[in-house]
């Protein structure tokens, strides 16, 4: 059955015009759309935030959990009901503070979701507060003289609890987004995609070096599997490999680097998806590797230990040892 983007979608969004919210909406419905799963296959988790309110405007099942806690539910959704497509949805504070420790360990279990991390930088539905990804000196309310903290970059805790998956795209970027969406559906195991969002009201332009078409084509470059490493708005610069580093040379240099998302080794792609200015930022799928999934390997367990048991349910696990009839 083919299904458009109107199956998936339901309700009217209650953000503020012109959050990243929106565009990230109308690209999830035409991801699933474009996947074909059906909307009772599906069930998108979350926990508590502006992006958290997402699961509202699904046509699937959906939840919204407690602050933090959306990776346990969504585990716990996908382990019960292994045949369900799960969709996580969570922001940067939600995910990463609060949630943090179910962030990694879902990553390191490597469970079949689909984790996706609206980073804004910012908590927004508490009004302004920084977040765990607010760069350090971010004056917000809670930091007033500036935050005298670093930030998490999430490719890097994804990568640091041995994730087999992280992509990266930008809210505005809908043909970049329903990409990285598509192909971490595909991928069998913990995906993680971080969508970089604005948030208009406090923190507007957290991302404004890439958020337009043109700001992508100078500052961005789009990784694409058994491709050569190029960018800049006439692909004139590629990326090569400079000792333990990288380095900008020109396109025609035989030493461009070919971006490969499925070497298990994960020292260049950490690289790629930590690159900060003069360098692009990275966009696409960066890393991509195969490996068994926690709920694959509960569910054999249970039929392995099932097979060698006598009882297979609670009646006969009565029926296993003496019986008396009291008359």
């Amino acid at each position: 059955m083919e299904y458009t983007n109107k199956d998936f979608s339901k309700g009217k969004p209650r953000w503020c015009p012109g959050c990243g919210d929106h565009f990230f909406l109308a690209s999830l419905h035409k991801a699933m759309a474009e996947i074909g799963v059906a909307p009772k296959d599906i069930a998108v988790i979350s926990g508590i935030g502006c992006s958290s309110r997402l699961p509202h405007y699904m046509a699937t099942y959906g939840m919204n959990t407690i602050h933090g806690r959306a990776a346990a539910i969504a585990t716990g959704c996908k382990v019960a009901n292994p045949d369900l497509t799960v969709w996580q949805i969570s922001g940067d504070g939600d995910g990463l503070a609060i949630g943090g420790n179910h962030f990694i360990h879902a990553n390191r279990r490597n469970i079949n979701l689909n984790m996706i991390l609206l980073n804004n930088r910012i908590y927004g539905l508490t009004k302004g507060q920084y977040s765990p990804t607010s760069p350090r000196g971010f004056v917000s309310k809670s930091s007033p003289y500036g935050t005298v903290e670093d930030p998490f970059r999430p490719a890097e805790l994804c990568f640091g609890a041995r994730g087999h998956f992280f992509a990266r795209a930008v809210a505005t970027d809908a043909p970049g987004t329903i990409e990285v969406l598509k192909a971490a559906y595909r991928h069998r195991g913990a995906s993680v995609c971080e969508i970089l969002q604005n948030c208009v009201i406090f923190n507007d332009g957290t991302h404004e070096s890439v958020y337009s078409k043109e700001g992508r084509a100078k500052n961005a470059i789009y990784l694409r599997q058994g491709e050569k490493m190029l960018f800049g708005e006439n692909n004139e610069f590629g990326l090569a490999q400079d000792g333990f580093g990288l380095k900008i040379v020109s396109a025609d240099d035989p030493s461009v680097l070919v971006h490969d998302a499925h070497c298990e080794d994960s020292t260049l792609q950490l690289k790629l998806a930590e690159m900060e200015a003069p360098f692009p930022l990275a966009l696409g799928v960066i890393r991509d590797v195969d490996a068994p999934t926690y709920d694959d390997c509960v569910t054999a367990q249970i039929e392995e230990v099932k097979a060698k048991k006598k009882y297979h349910n609670f009646a006969e696990l009565l029926e296993t040892n003496d019986i008396w009839t009291v008359e």
